[in-house]
């Protein structure tokens, strides 16, 4: 049996997610445990020459001793470990991942016909290029006299992000729109790894080798880019969770949701920041993160607006979508979707438990059997992962209709062998 072009596509895509999320706990596990260790850095008489503190740790049955340079011991150590490939691996999977499942599927993912009527060139090229230009403005801003003010400049990356929340929500679907202010915050991160942090280091490295007092400069800059990506860490988690949410990326205010969201992360963050700086445990963090998730629940709420079912019977179909309908056993799948699925995937679900479409899924009209053509016949023609449990009793001719019905749109056999 030759496996269908589209399950290939769905292992692809699921190993570039696995790949995707094994690279980035490496990054923010080792990105976390530095930041930890760099606050709580003790100072100590004994301590060599250079070296700003040190600190004793137990794990795995045995002792750490490490010390600090700010800027450079007297010599450069035979061995040196780099923290690198981390970051980059995790940027470089998730843009895959991005390519795979948003521009490979943009009809369905990423372009919002009501929002914007773009082609999939241009839907990706705007996708691609804002990942881009946030850099640059991201980096002006850090180079600036902004630099020295730190506070200030956080204030400024906070209402980019917010900005850059918005105006993704005025040109993708809601999924999409706070899946790209993840995509577009971890650039941020990974090119202050690749572009700042780590050129520096290799500075200072060089000016050891050279026998050179290596400039403080180099450490100060690296440090700021260091501290922004610490507090940008949960926030970007967030976001790449949020597709699976609707209450996060349906709502008309989503971009309000991710800005709150990222408030979060600066609240926990600075609980454990200053827990591991042994300041104290700065419990009142915890009761404003309470009070954000609250309004964020409350403003998910307020902005559940979907399109209306009459509006889906008389909205024109895209090209793609039209080409499912004009298939032959159309007619057939969508009753059969309509009798199985739509008393979970409905705008106002019926089934008990059930309060809002999976997903943010609708398969209550013609129009929305066609815009999820490929779910349909992965979730439940290949697969029986949908109704869950079978629990509205799909019977297996009516998944063989719907294989055949993909197939046929698609151009495939009936079966493969």
């Amino acid at each position: 049996m030759i496996p269908d072009t589209i399950i290939i596509w769905e292992w692809l895509a699921l190993s570039i997610r696995w790949l995707h999320v094994i690279t980035a706990i490496a990054w923010i596990g080792s990105s976390f445990y530095f930041i930890a260790l760099d606050l709580g850095l003790q100072k100590a008489p004994h301590l060599p020459k250079g070296a700003h503190g040190e600190e004793w740790q137990v794990h795995g049955g045995g002792f750490y001793h490490i010390q600090k340079y700010l800027v450079a011991p007297e010599r450069m150590p035979e061995h040196l470990t780099w923290f690198k490939w981390e970051s980059y691996a995790t940027w470089l999977s998730g843009a895959a991942l991005l390519a795979v499942v948003y521009w490979a599927g943009a009809h369905m993912f990423l372009i919002d016909p009501a929002k914007a009527d773009l082609a999939v060139w241009q839907a990706v090229a705007i996708s691609a290029g804002s990942l881009g230009v946030g850099w640059l403005i991201y980096d002006t801003l850090c180079k600036s006299p902004l630099a020295e003010r730190p506070t200030l400049l956080m204030l400024l990356l906070f209402v980019a992000l917010v900005a850059m929340g918005w105006g993704y929500d005025q040109i993708f679907t809601g999924r999409a729109a706070l899946l790209h202010l993840g995509a577009f915050t971890a650039t941020i991160m990974t090119a202050n790894v690749f572009l700042i942090i780590i050129p520096n280091q290799k500075i200072v490295v060089a000016d050891l080798k050279a026998g050179r007092a290596p400039d403080p400069k180099y450490g100060k800059i690296a440090k700021l880019r260091s501290t922004h990506n610490n507090y940008l860490t949960l926030p970007v988690i967030f976001l790449m969770l949020s597709s699976h949410y609707p209450l996060a990326f349906a709502s008309k205010y989503n971009w309000l949701i991710a800005a709150l969201i990222f408030l979060m992360g600066v609240t926990i963050r600075h609980f454990f920041n200053t827990m591991h700086a042994r300041g104290g445990y700065r419990w009142w963090t915890w009761a404003v993160t309470v009070l954000l998730m609250v309004a964020i629940m409350a403003v998910s709420s307020a902005g559940l607006r979907q399109e209306s079912r009459e509006a889906s019977e008389t909205r024109a179909m895209s090209p793609a979508e039209q080409r499912f309908a004009a298939a032959p056993g159309f007619d057939e799948v969508a009753q059969t979707v309509a009798g199985r699925c739509s008393m979970c995937h409905a705008r106002e679900t019926f089934y008990p438990g059930v309060y809002h479409a999976p997903k943010g899924v609708f398969l209550e009209t013609p129009a929305d059997v066609a815009r999820y053509a490929r779910d349909i016949y992965l979730q439940s023609g290949v697969t029986e992962a949908m109704p869950p449990a079978n629990v509205s009793f799909m019977e297996e001719a009516e998944r063989d209709a719907i294989i055949a019905w993909y197939r046929a749109a698609t151009g495939r056999q009936l079966a493969l062998n």
